[in-house]
């Protein structure tokens, strides 16, 4: 046996490792992560490296490659652990172990110090407090938000202040003067770290939510670390339920990662968990450079942080004893990777708490149908909160609009008469209101009249959507156009947009409600950094009537005026090449409904659509998740569609279209050869979805099976004879479990 060993695992080139032989005596002690002494160099100078793979084939003359040296005491480090993980990543999905290694160890960069300025409290959090209503009275608004948030915390970073806040440093400096705050800089890590004031942080929790912190504690005293999935409607504390295991756990004197769904991940959210737990709070985010992320996992590896928030990459922190991760809306798409190893944040955290012996909790007002079904079947703990948190916040009321019956009525506007008038009460009453639309853009696309031809993309087999000012992109590649005045077809003069996006919608508001002052919050206009946190911060600070925007704005934001929230178009998902279609408006719907009432307030929900028959359109209206399981089931168990079945895609992408066809005849007959006397369903090959993309080609083959271990084997199977294939090298092959 051979070991491909890496010397420095900081070092960005992670494809250079060295063979080694593996001694007869070592063969049992040695496996991919496993820390070893090798004799290095022309001076066979003794140093560490780790085990990345094993391979019973010598890469080079055998006589040459050396002994590897022994095994290293007690060498289960973080890193050997995300080796280890690495690993498993590989041969679950299918990659190279460089991409598996990529993907979970942190790279190395040279990177400058960094000079931190905070704002620090200089008064008791009494007086803090009092100040930010002597502020509120005078109306200096900046100054009221400011203070208010030193309450719940000694010190705020200046960055976040400025971007996340959107404070001035012309609001700091007489603040400064009266001695209400300092201006502090020191040389720190790169982080966004507010010192919190733990007590400032402590909130009561309601029966529901002691009964399920009181039981996990009970349980993970017992040293049972099991899997668990929170369940419960929106608005009804998830969090602080939260925030108690993770005290728990940290008492113990272990460590948590969080994950939050990059789109969840907002200055609210996060200031939640600063003001309870202050400086043991470390946060990455896609924002972040790679010397600041590499600096967050730099403060977990030296025990400086203990807790780590972020999307699904965070998943990968270096703690040496980590005791429980918590997974929020583990439902949402965003936790499954779209590049290799295309791994899923749950099976993966699942692995890694295994591995660590630590407990796995999965948190959702509208759980994914796998994380459900297995809760139901008792390999995950149930937990359930019924209720919302605050005694005051009621459940909307929502009501169906069908748009057939408003087009018969001569209504041919976005706006049914209903949402019109609702809108109309808001805006007298001082309330404000959301208008959910899932595709941004002015109109979905470009078309002519005259011949019925769309203008497509040159390099992707899609549309190009129009955007504000007449130019034409493409989503997938982005390209860009100038919208023409004649059809590229045919000549013709008469072309124009059809269907509608955000940007569209931001204007007819406009026209509609001249009066009201209206945002919108789409990738295009959050496409900056801090985008985000300054229309949401307005929103909140009341400087907004209308918050207009696709899915971003319906994921757990917490505005107690807003009263109205209207879903413009709830079939947009509904009819989408997915299996998960209907699942994914439901838990859309029921997210954006969750938005209204959740002060004291009571909150209304208005969904306008072209089916309101829809099994996933009234299980939603109605907030009934059960319901909507039990319907969905039916047609998974039907159609063999997970979690009634495992189902592998294989994807194969080749700029070649012959070349492409080859491969995917290949792969097809090695799947059957694998799957020969199994009871194996193959599909396809067939074109994707967008059959080219960026001028390359794609074809998809679906492969299912009840058993997991099976569609494993024919993945090696497939794996192993590729690499000998003719085409190998010149097609892309990817495996994907859904």
């Amino acid at each position: 046996m051979y070991a491909n060993i890496i010397i420095d695992i900081s070092h960005e080139k992670l494809d250079k490792t060295f063979q080694y032989r593996i001694p007869p005596e070592l063969e049992d002690q040695i496996q991919a992560g496993t820390q070893v002494e090798i004799p290095f160099g022309a001076g066979n100078r003794l140093r560490k490296g780790y085990v990345v793979g094993l391979t019973e084939k010598e890469e080079f003359d055998k006589e040459r490659i050396k002994p590897v040296a022994g095994v290293v005491a007690g060498s289960v480090t973080a890193e050997s652990q995300l080796i280890q993980l690495a690993w498993w990543m590989k041969e679950r999905y299918g990659s190279t172990m460089n991409q598996a290694l990529k993907t979970v160890l942190p790279v190395k960069q040279k990177v400058k110090q960094k000079q931190a300025r905070f704002i620090r409290r200089l008064l008791t959090r009494e007086e803090t407090l009092e100040a930010a209503r002597e502020a509120g009275r005078k109306h200096y608004k900046a100054r009221e938000r400011l203070l208010l948030a030193l309450a719940d915390g000694m010190e705020i970073p200046w960055q976040v202040a400025m971007d996340q806040m959107n404070l001035s440093p012309a609001t700091l400096k007489p603040m400064a003067e009266k001695g209400l705050i300092a201006l502090v800089s020191e040389t720190v890590f790169r982080n966004p770290r507010i010192q919190g004031d733990a007590a400032a942080g402590d909130i009561s929790l309601n029966q529901e939510q002691s009964r399920i912190a009181a039981e996990f504690r009970d349980r993970y005293d017992k040293g049972i670390r099991e899997k668990a999935l929170v369940y419960g409607v929106t608005g009804s504390g998830k969090t602080e339920v939260y925030m108690e295991m993770i005290s728990h756990v940290l008492q113990k004197g272990r460590q948590v990662i969080v994950l939050i769904p990059e789109i969840a991940l907002t200055y609210q959210t996060v200031m939640r968990f600063y003001s309870r737990f202050g400086g043991l709070v470390s946060i990455i985010n896609s924002r972040m450079s790679a010397g600041e992320r590499y600096d967050q996992f730099e403060r977990a590896r030296s025990g400086e942080a203990r807790i780590m928030i972020g999307p699904r990459s965070a998943l990968f922190t270096p703690f040496s004893d980590l005791g429980l991760i918590i997974i929020d809306e583990e439902h949402e798409t965003a936790y499954k990777s779209e590049i290799s190893p295309r791994y899923h944040a749950r099976e993966t955290a699942e692995h890694l708490a295994e591995m660590n012996d630590a407990a796995l909790v999965l948190g959702s007002a509208t759980p994914s149908l796998e994380a459900y079904s297995r809760a139901l079947r008792g390999e995950y703990g149930m937990y359930q909160l019924t209720k919302r948190a605050k005694e005051a916040s009621r459940m909307a009321n929502v009501q169906v609009i069908d748009l057939r019956e408003e087009l018969k009525s001569g209504n041919r506007s976005i706006f049914s008469r209903g949402l019109q008038e609702a809108m109309t009460k808001r805006l007298e009453r001082g309330q404000q209101t959301m208008l959910f639309m899932n595709r941004r853009g002015y109109a979905s696309f470009v078309s002519c009249r005259s011949c019925g031809e769309a203008i497509r993309c040159p390099h992707c087999d899609v549309t190009l959507t129009l955007h504000f000012g007449q130019k034409l992109v493409c989503h997938y590649c982005g390209y860009e156009v100038k919208t023409p005045n004649l059809c590229p077809s045919c000549g013709s003069p008469y072309i124009a947009g059809f269907g509608t996006g955000t940007q569209k919608i931001e204007e007819m508001t406009k026209r509609m409600f001249p009066q009201a002052r209206v945002l919108r919050m789409d990738m295009d206009t959050t496409s900056k950094k801090g985008g985000h946190q300054e229309i949401l911060s307005a929103f909140a600070d009341g400087r907004a009537d209308i918050l207009i925007g696709t899915q971003m704005i319906v994921k757990g934001h917490d505005f107690p005026n807003v009263t109205l929230v209207g879903v413009l178009a709830a079939d947009l998902s509904l009819y989408t090449s997915d299996f998960r279609c209907g699942e994914r408006t439901f838990q859309l719907l029921t997210q954006a409904a969750g938005r209204a009432g959740r002060g004291e307030l009571q909150g209304e929900v208005l969904i306008q659509t072209y089916n309101p028959e829809h099994y996933s359109i009234q299980c939603a209206a109605s907030q009934d998740y059960e319901s909507f399981y039990a319907k969905e089931m039916v047609y998974r168990d039907m159609l063999r569609y997970p979690p009634s079945c495992q189902m592998m895609a294989v994807l194969a992408s080749c700029p070649q279209e012959e070349t492409l066809e080859t491969a995917m005849t290949d792969l097809n007959k090695w799947a059957m050869e694998a799957g020969k006397g199994q009871a194996v369903q193959i599909i396809g090959p067939a074109q994707a979805t967008i059959y080219k993309v960026n001028d390359i080609y794609r074809k998809i083959l679906y492969l299912k099976d009840e058993n997991y271990d099976i569609l494993i084997k024919l993945k090696n199977h497939m794996d192993d004879n590729s690499r000998q294939a003719s085409w190998h090298g010149h097609v892309a092959v990817q495996y994907d479990f859904a």
